[in-house]
């Protein structure tokens, strides 16, 4: 009796240690602060991704590194701030573009398929050209790459397989992307994986198939009925490929994360509540994102984690789970969070947090934040107790100039390390602009 219950308390500890765990990354594009159930949303459910927080962690102070597609994602795959290799803003022209993840950079991929892990994308990319040889998934350390280009949601939809195109006729996007990455899971179930699924949903346009929005005719507001039937239908592909885990005995020694990407738009119906701004801007709303993890029997199942995070972690914390060591000159910005969340280490996982996008720019030590960030058309500057103040409502600069003055400096020596960007035009959406920053300190 004594001896199994020894066993069964040591197992999670000898799983982290030992073996081989599966690792699947899970993004939105665009998905609100609030558009969980778990998350505070009162209008649509999401059983399958609040599963995730149910049996594992919800992260309330959860951030990615940048407030747009490319350069979030830049970060996610290097685990390094992406303004060290200049990849600051979306590149223009989206996937036509000839810029794109600097070749120079070595991706989550390279790594785990270094250590013998089978490697697949499924979904959106925008990290450079596909068509290009250089930028294609498959040269950035996937073996496998299932693209879905553009933002097109309902059928014929082309997708390009290991740059072969083809045609499928599934009723909605992100069900096909599920479909491919469940695919995946189960073709794989007797070897190590690293599988990253890029959804499409729910970056405008927001198409959803004929008869989805009507179980939401009670929401008055047309942009948050089409958001409603789209987050129900996102939900459901996460769905589709927890069961597949499930259904092949993979889920307990596969470590699941689902966040998104940047914070919601103004017009895709999401929300951010009760964050200040969003997508494009670096107020809270634009870069602290729904973020849940799980791994059974090893992490704490329903536990609510406040201290902040950013997704650059998840690429350490993935290697730790994974039992892989990386070559010594491998540098990365995120941290491993597993002895945080497992209890083994008390302290918080960073002193502090920072952001350069453009002119925007935050740096978050404790629960103090100093922002510079698009208001509308204006330029504003203000110092936050996001504890006491999370909708960065009330400029304590005039009080607190030492905390300012710190704050300042905190980020100005943490810029300095960093380098100008590598193209001097951004894309918001599809609309190619001139951008505005200015290299300097503030």
């Amino acid at each position: 009796m004594k001896l199994t219950l020894l066993c069964l308390l040591l197992t999670p500890w000898l799983l982290w240690g030992t073996e081989k765990s599966n690792i699947l990354i899970m993004v939105a594009d665009d998905l609100g602060y609030a558009d969980l159930d778990c998350q505070g949303v009162q209008d649509v459910k999401t059983p399958h991704i609040d599963s995730i927080a149910r049996n594992g962690i919800r992260f309330t102070s959860g951030y990615v590194s940048a407030p747009v597609c490319s350069p979030s994602r830049a970060g996610l795959l290097t685990g390094r701030y992406q303004t060290r290799f200049g990849h600051e803003l979306n590149p223009p022209g989206a996937d036509r573009s000839p810029f794109g993840l600097p070749v120079t950079e070595k991706t989550a991929a390279h790594h785990f398929k270094e250590a013998g892990y089978i490697t697949g994308h499924v979904g959106k990319w925008h990290l450079g050209n596909p068509h290009t040889t250089a930028f294609h998934p498959n040269a950035r350390g996937f073996a496998e790459s299932v693209w879905f280009p553009g933002q097109k949601k309902l059928p014929s939809l082309t997708f390009y397989r290991n740059g072969q195109q083809g045609k499928c006729e599934d009723r909605y996007v992100d069900e096909a992307i599920a479909r491919e990455a469940a695919a995946f899971a189960v073709n794989h179930r007797n070897e190590p994986w690293f599988l990253y699924v890029a959804f499409l949903t729910p970056h405008q346009p927001v198409d959803t198939p004929p008869g989805a929005e009507t179980p939401f005719a009670g929401i008055a507001d047309k942009e948050r009925r089409k958001f409603a039937a789209a987050l129900t239908l996102l939900d459901g592909s996460v769905g589709t490929i927890l069961k597949a885990l499930r259904e092949t005995g993979q889920e307990e020694r596969t470590m699941i994360v689902f966040f998104s990407d940047n914070g919601a738009p103004p017009k895709n119906g999401s929300r951010n509540t009760p964050l200040r701004g969003g997508k494009d801007t670096t107020w809270e709303g634009g870069l602290r994102i729904p973020f849940v993890m799980q791994w059974k029997n090893v992490l704490p199942a329903g536990r609510v984690v406040d201290a902040p995070v950013i997704t650059l972690d998840l690429l350490p914390t993935a290697f730790a789970a994974a039992n892989i060591r990386v070559s010594g000159n491998a540098r990365f910005d995120g941290v491993n969070l597993l002895p945080f969340l497992t209890g083994k280490a008390q302290e918080p996982p960073h002193a502090a947090l920072f952001w350069r996008y453009g002119e925007q720019m935050a740096v978050r030590a404790g629960d103090w934040k100093l922002t510079r960030a698009l208001d509308a058309t204006v330029m504003k500057t203000g110092l936050f107790h996001l504890c006491e103040d999370p909708g960065e409502k009330h400029d304590l600069s005039a009080g607190q100039p030492e905390k300012l003055k710190a704050l300042q400096k905190l980020w100005d020596d943490w810029s300095a390390a960093n380098v100008p960007p590598l193209w001097t035009r951004e894309s918001v959406e599809d609309e190619v602009k001139p951008a505005t920053w200015k290299l300097k300190k503030r």
